[in-house]
């Protein structure tokens, strides 16, 4: 009900649920507040499902979980998204990193490690973004 006497027709999404919330907690401390608000309010009907998701599956299901801590969650991150030359994500990973723990050393030797495993040019873009982002965020 939006006013309480009329049925709202939009259901209430999956993604109202705990693990939702916790998603959305943790993407906030990862990512920091001014990241994810600018991603939910430019955030789509169309692009809604995706938002959901990641906050759901990534967030919720995956970084909240024990196993791993947070700083070997960017470390894996980082490799991963160099590897696969996701070079529109390795900034935002790269701060979420330092937010972590990682030290701009550390970075640099997780990409050079994934520089031997994913190849050279893959890394040495990987470099480039973090070396820009690293500067902006006065971290080198």
């Amino acid at each position: 009900m939006s006013d309480g006497t009329t049925p709202d027709p939009t259901p209430e999404p999956e993604a109202a649920g705990e693990r939702y919330q916790a998603g959305m907690r943790v993407r906030r401390e990862v990512l920091g507040d001014d990241h994810v608000d600018r991603a939910v309010a430019g955030t789509t009907e169309f692009t809604r499902p995706f938002q959901e998701y990641i906050t759901h599956a990534a967030w919720g299901s995956v970084w909240t979980r024990e196993g791993l801590d947070r700083r070997t969650r960017s470390c894996l991150t980082l490799a991963v998204l160099t590897a696969l030359r996701s070079h529109g994500e390795i900034a935002m990973h790269v701060r979420a990193a330092i937010g972590n723990g990682l030290t701009p050393a550390e970075i640099s030797e997780i990409l050079l490690h994934t520089g031997v495993y994913a190849g050279v040019p893959a890394a040495n873009e990987a470099f480039a973004i973090a070396q820009r982002t690293l500067s902006e965020m006065g971290e080198i």
